[in-house]
């Protein structure tokens, strides 16, 4: 995965990606390698948004 990848610039290649996957003529092999790295663009975004959520319940807090 790209160095210095932000939420905003991950999920914009997630939902092409999935635009991607989505289209019928894909090749088998070409949509299991796009699945792949849509995973792993999933799982930064995840990541990404459980620290933000933290962030925000701390200032909430303070």
């Amino acid at each position: 995965m790209e160095t210095g990848l932000t939420y905003d610039s991950a999920f914009a290649e997630l939902q092409k990606l999935v635009r991607q996957i989505e289209n019928e003529d894909i090749q088998l092999d070409t949509l299991a390698a796009k699945v792949k790295e849509a995973n792993e663009l999933i799982r930064y975004c995840e990541s990404k948004l459980r620290i933000i959520e933290s962030d925000v319940s701390d200032v909430k807090q303070q």
